[in-house]
């Protein structure tokens, strides 16, 4: 497949089979990361810089390595490191970055939209790597992989179950949307203050009881509770939260057989997911962190390849 998108914003870019693609490029780099050396020189010669605008852990360092492990230069930058944190404007660092010529920027910003912001005004690649409450596309895709592997990549006719704090989740966004593309049907559950307005837009089924929304599920994917939610007046007592909207093991009794479960993580232990729960063998977490990088190495690949589409790059298949 040709590849003619410049940057990634969102999931709601991609078609169908343009999804697949993303996520069969990535399960060639899961072999190479399997491999005892783990280096290809697919991307030598090409710069990413990860502009992290936001605390990262798992996504910065897993494009971090995505970038190296393709041979690629990689170029990281914080807030507190740039000259944002003395007035200056997001556009003029971007410009400035821009001068430097990058082949792509990886974004995290707690401004929605401040990817697009970037991707207009830029000439490189940007890739969105999580942008205030609007979208988390790489997460979402690596979500993805994680259960295209364990259906073999059939997602008609499964259920996941989305839990937590769905009005402020970027990932919760970013997943309805891919899910859905890709055939599965997704269900939401949790507190009404934590539930987004307008869900009837949204091509979901929403529960405010866990144990029916469990119900039949083929994945349950928790969400991080920003304990901040609790001091804004939004969520009454985390303990409570934890008894009504925490997933254990009790609640995939009635799932579909073989049930997982998925967290972005970092986890709160004891508050979204019972920390026995989250070190199960049903649980995914773990292989959704390596199947990060995968997903990562598979976009910097193609949208820093896409100017010359017909030259196949050194450690992929022709």
């Amino acid at each position: 497949m040709q590849w003619k998108h410049k940057d990634l914003l969102d999931v709601s870019q991609f078609t169908e089979a343009e999804a697949r693609h993303v996520l069969s490029t990535a399960a060639h780099f899961r072999e190479i990361n399997s491999r005892p050396v783990k280096k290809v020189p697919t991307l030598k010669g090409r710069s990413v810089v990860l502009f992290f605008a936001e605390p990262s852990t798992r996504t910065k360092t897993s494009f971090d390595m995505a970038g190296k492990r393709l041979s690629a230069d990689t170029f990281s930058l914080a807030k507190s490191g740039s000259s944002l944190v003395k007035g200056e404007t997001l556009k003029d660092t971007a410009l400035t970055l821009q001068a430097m010529n990058p082949d792509g920027i990886v974004i995290r910003h707690g401004s929605s939209g401040a990817a697009q912001f970037l991707a207009e005004r830029l000439e490189c690649s940007v890739i969105n790597a999580g942008d205030g409450r609007h979208a988390h596309p790489t997460q979402a895709l690596l979500d993805a992989l994680t259960l295209s592997r364990r259906w073999h990549g059939d997602f008609s006719g499964k259920t996941v179950l989305i839990l937590g704090d769905i009005a402020h989740s970027r990932v919760a966004r970013s997943n309805v949307l891919l899910l859905t593309l890709l055939g599965a049907n997704v269900r939401l559950c949790a507190p009404r203050t934590l539930l987004p307005p307008r869900l009837d837009t949204w091509p979901v089924t929403v529960f405010g009881d866990l144990a029916k929304a469990a119900q039949g599920a083929d994945a349950v994917m928790c969400l991080r509770l920003q304990l901040e939610r609790q001091q804004a007046g939004l969520l009454p007592d985390l303990r409570e939260y934890a008894r009504t909207f925490g997933l254990s093991a009790r609640h995939l009794l009635d799932a579909a057989p073989g049930c997982c479960v998925l967290h972005p993580g970092p986890i709160n232990r004891g508050v979204e997911i019972d920390s026995d729960l989250a070190d199960s063998a049903e649980s995914r977490i773990l292989e959704q962190v390596e199947n990060g990088v995968a997903v990562r190495m598979a976009l910097l690949f193609l949208y820093l390849t896409r100017k010359s589409p017909d030259a196949a790059a050194p450690g992929m298949p022709e």
